[in-house]
């Protein structure tokens, strides 16, 4: 009798480690491919604020290294620092404005301040520069339906989305959220 007991305990924790395995795998595996487009709520480094104060002292000495003002501005967008990144991205954006990634991450951040106009804008140059650019149709989808409520544009938006990518974590959050919109639900 004890024997089966122990031998059951022993299948129990066995199977229960092989579905807390695949459940943390497929939950990391879903997570991570939805990272790429978490736009709103970006984490914070730890060391921020001194990585923040060494680009400040690279570019006080070179104020035309694009790397540095693009290293500075994802800094602050990760801290949350809105009117700082849009400036620090701004002067990447001088120096080269033909960053698709440039433009849509400082879209992000004229959204997170209300300022639509400007995202849409962005959103829009980064999509002229690269057709397939499929985060700015994304953020692009995102300000017309929860900003503007033009659900007419959100859904073109996404429908370029798909064409460009119609698979994938993202894909399918992308077609849901467009169904969504046609049964007029938000």
């Amino acid at each position: 009798m004890k024997e089966k007991i122990i031998l059951l305990t022993i299948i129990a924790l066995v199977v229960g480690s092989l579905i807390g395995t695949l459940y943390i795998s497929e939950s990391t595996k879903t997570k991570g491919e939805d990272d790429q487009y978490t736009s709103l709520h970006p984490v914070p480094a730890v060391n921020s604020q001194n990585e923040i104060q060494d680009l400040q002292e690279i570019l006080a000495k070179d104020p035309e290294n694009r790397n540095a003002w693009v290293q500075l501005g994802n800094k602050y967008f990760n801290t949350q620092q809105l009117t700082e990144s849009i400036e620090a991205y701004d002067k990447a954006l001088a120096i080269d404005g033909s960053d698709p990634n440039v433009l849509t991450k400082q879209g992000i951040m004229f959204r997170l301040i209300d300022r639509y106009d400007k995202a849409i804008e962005n959103f829009d140059k980064a999509n002229k520069l690269n057709p397939k650019h499929t985060q700015s149709l994304f953020n692009l989808g995102f300000v017309y339906r929860d900003d503007l409520q033009e659900n007419d544009k959100a859904k073109e938006a996404w429908l370029r989305y798909l064409e460009i990518d119609s698979t994938g974590a993202t894909a399918d959050w992308v077609r849901a959220m467009i169904e969504k919109m046609e049964k007029g639900q938000k």
